[in-house]
């Protein structure tokens, strides 16, 4: 199976696709979406949209994992982002006919590290260790968007075993 994580924003989204392989992740390819700051919102969110068709379009993934959003301070820059947000549902979830699954930030925590107030930086390194790398990725919303992707590997794996009726 190929997952394509996401980790959503305005200014970066963070992308990562990885393959299960006999139950073990293997990363094929990770990167960003960037939309530069001076263009109009709906400008970036065009290039949004097309960039993760790309994406969509080259790695082919059977599924996709979004993490959800939370912020606590500014409202207007989460409003954005949540357009952002809105634009990657819409693109992914007619990219992958309904396939589209979507994970907390403290759910994404407890699957790496069984401990949902983990630190950003104990999520990247169990990232690094699940996928077997030498180094953090870079830059770290492609590393979040991994970790989403390695989030949904653990999911999906689990409720298969567990065939509900």
């Amino acid at each position: 199976m190929r997952i394509l994580g996401i980790d959503p924003g305005l200014a970066t989204v963070g992308w990562g696709v990885i393959d299960m392989i006999n139950q073990k992740p293997k990363v094929v390819s990770y990167g960003v979406i960037s939309t530069p700051k001076d263009k109009r919102l709906p400008e970036r969110l065009t290039i949004i949209e097309e960039d993760l068709k790309c994406i969509i379009e080259k790695f082919k993934p059977d599924e996709i994992a979004l993490e959800e959003l939370f912020f606590n301070t500014n409202i207007t820059t989460g409003i954005n982002v949540a357009q952002a947000r809105g634009v990657i549902l819409l693109t992914a979830v007619k990219s992958v006919e309904g396939r589209l699954y979507e994970y907390t930030p403290l759910q994404i925590k407890q699957a790496l590290t069984g401990y949902g107030r983990a630190e950003k930086r104990q999520i990247q390194e169990m990232t690094k260790t699940f996928l077997g790398l030498a180094k953090i990725p870079k830059p770290d919303d492609a590393a979040d968007a991994l970790a989403v992707a390695l989030t949904h590997s653990q999911t999906s794996r689990l409720s298969s075993q567990f065939k509900i009726r």
